[in-house]
């Protein structure tokens, strides 16, 4: 048996996929055998994006593709300036001002200088490393890869951020109602999760036990345990969790536990915490853990009895799949990727974010029915089974990549 801390092959994933599944992966990769990929975000920590390629880079090379990971080593200011794009391209408001502009761009300008691309292909992904494609004498293909929904984007800053986009040879989106609308070719590719990493992997109930006390969970405290999980960020709506967690209590003894991080990229992260925070001292059955590790995310979405996903917008939200990987029910707001994920009824239950009500009940009905919980469980890691494992992800991205360079 391997050593677990050994770095993951594609050959460990043989016993979840199957051997056809992994022999596909080589056989996909022979169409790019050798050549150079580069990937580029806004970070190596915090948020869905940095976590996908921790996970996906080592397995992409273990098929034969060389392909990298690189960040953008960037000021307070210029985070401060892509929050702000971020919140505005999921349809809010902003004051795009020319100093916005010129932060924004010029520590991109600061990032071409320093850092050498010379590979095959390029993915740059979100819109914090748009404008890096004006900085090349572009010789290779380039792929943006958007994880927000775009629906309804603000036109003011649509309409600026259009300049850099068409550049591209191809957008990446999670689903086709994401996508800008006349903005080139562009692809759909879901999100996935990694069954194997210290996030999802089984654990023992000991290991799950351990870390409930490092947040607080008093061992033997055999109250129902609702959670969520995910940063801290106005658009997850912790607030309006607490809000939905005080009707719960007032029917039935629970618990609650808000497990988030502050991403590396997220100035108004700190903001909301001590928000959340001030309230949470309010509650005596609410703990609150920030910027836990992996291992204890995983203890808490095993040990829940319900996880919640209550956001306001969401790009995808891959914690819903993470939970339902370890048969745990989730109840999510009906918006974003959530209903990729969430069979309303069958995975668990979806949602008005702002009915507080019906999002109780739901939470109580799974709490109250025992099968139901069970059947929910099954069907749902089932359902992330089939669509949303890293295998299904590698191959999609071999085959796009096939598609450019071949």
């Amino acid at each position: 048996m391997r050593k677990r801390l050994m770095p993951k092959t594609l050959a460990d994933y043989r016993d979840i996929v199957g051997e056809d599944e992994i022999s596909k992966i080589y056989r996909k990769s022979s169409e790019v055998l050798g050549k150079h990929i580069l990937n580029i975000n806004a970070t190596y920590y915090g948020g869905g994006v940095a976590e996908i390629l921790r996970n996906m880079v080592p397995l992409m090379n273990d098929a034969g593709v060389q392909v990298g990971w690189r960040a953008i080593p960037a000021n307070p200011d210029f985070f401060r300036v892509s929050k702000k794009f971020h919140n505005a391209l999921q349809g809010g408001d902003i004051n795009l001002t020319e100093m916005k502009k010129e932060v924004y761009e010029g520590t991109i300008e600061e990032f071409a200088r320093f850092t050498h691309i010379n590979h095959d292909l390029v993915v740059v992904h979100d819109p914090q490393p748009l404008p890096l494609i004006l900085y090349y004498k572009k010789r290779q293909p380039w792929i943006w890869r958007c994880h927000i929904d775009l629906s309804s984007p603000n036109e003011e800053l649509w309409t600026y951020l259009k300049y850099f986009g068409i550049r591209y040879d191809n957008a990446v989106y999670h689903l086709d109602r994401f996508a800008w609308r006349g903005v080139g070719n562009y692809s759909i590719m879901k999100p996935s999760i990694d069954p194997l990493s210290i996030k999802n992997t089984d654990i023992p109930q000991s290991t799950i036990e351990k870390y409930l006390r490092k947040v607080g969970i008093k061992e033997g405290d055999s109250r129902p345990l609702i959670s969520q999980i995910s940063r801290f960020d106005r658009w997850k709506d912790p607030m309006g969790v607490l809000k939905v967690f005080d009707l719960i209590k007032n029917e039935m003894d629970c618990q609650l536990l808000l497990v988030g991080a502050i991403a590396a990229d997220d100035p108004e992260g700190q903001e909301v915490y001590d928000e959340v925070f001030s309230e949470v001292q309010k509650r005596e059955d609410v703990k609150i853990a920030v910027n836990v590790h992996d291992i204890v995310v995983n203890a808490v979405q095993r040990a829940s009895d319900v996880v919640l996903q209550k956001s306001l917008r969401e790009g995808f939200g891959l914690t819903i799949s993470e939970a339902l990987w370890k048969e745990t029910p989730v109840v999510g707001s009906n918006l974003g990727g959530i209903p990729e994920q969430i069979i309303d009824g069958e995975t668990g239950y979806l949602v008005d974010p702002y009915d507080y009500e019906d999002t109780a009940e739901k939470v109580m009905n799974i709490i109250g029915d025992e099968n139901l919980s069970d059947e929910i469980g099954r069907k749902g890691k089932q359902h992330v089974k089939e669509n949303f494992l890293i295998i299904r992800h590698i191959k999609e991205w071999l085959d796009l990549w096939t598609e450019f360079l071949t």
